[in-house]
């Protein structure tokens, strides 16, 4: 299946010169979510998983689905100040500013094996962030899975030498 036809190009959104890559038109398609699902379970089943790892809010909508197909727990990271139970945070730079990520203290325990799942790989910010709150709580990343990788971004070289594996590539 070419994912690619599945995905919606808008251009200059939100910015003039950008061409935003959304997902909802092939979330709202049940047979090619599902087929997409499939595709990354298989690129990462070799990987020895205890949970998967997901930012908010499209890494929710790529992770659980992929847990569920590999028979794991999903945890999900989320923006500072979101969760209620006592939280580990790290922060990040945005294009226009800073933002923190958060992950409850026990969601992850030390020596746990967990996949990082997102719906994209763009400048790799948000993922090397996310890493750093699971190494924080002694959990080892074995991977991340992303359905979207931009590679003109190089965000793979923000992310060290961990398995990276992508659906469509632009």
């Amino acid at each position: 299946m070419n994912f690619k036809d599945y995905i919606r190009v808008i251009p200059d959104f939100p910015q003039p010169g950008i061409r935003f890559k959304d997902i909802t038109t092939l979330l709202k398609n049940g047979p090619a979510y599902q087929a997409a699902i499939e595709a990354m379970r298989q690129q990462v089943a070799d990987l020895e998983i205890d949970v998967i790892a997901g930012p908010e809010a499209r890494g929710f909508v790529i992770g659980a689905p992929l847990a569920l197909a590999l028979g794991v727990g999903f945890v999900p990271i989320r923006k500072s100040g979101k969760l209620p139970g006592e939280t580990v945070e790290a922060g990040y730079d945005l294009e226009y500013g800073k933002d923190k990520l958060a992950l409850h203290k026990d969601s992850i325990t030390p020596g746990q094996k967990v996949l990082i799942a997102d719906d994209l790989l763009a400048t790799g910010g948000t993922i090397a962030t996310t890493i750093n709150l699971i190494n924080k709580l002694g959990g080892e990343v074995v991977g991340a899975a992303f359905l979207i990788e931009l590679s003109y971004l190089d965000g793979r070289k923000k992310l060290g030498d961990i398995p990276l594996t992508s659906l469509v590539t632009y």
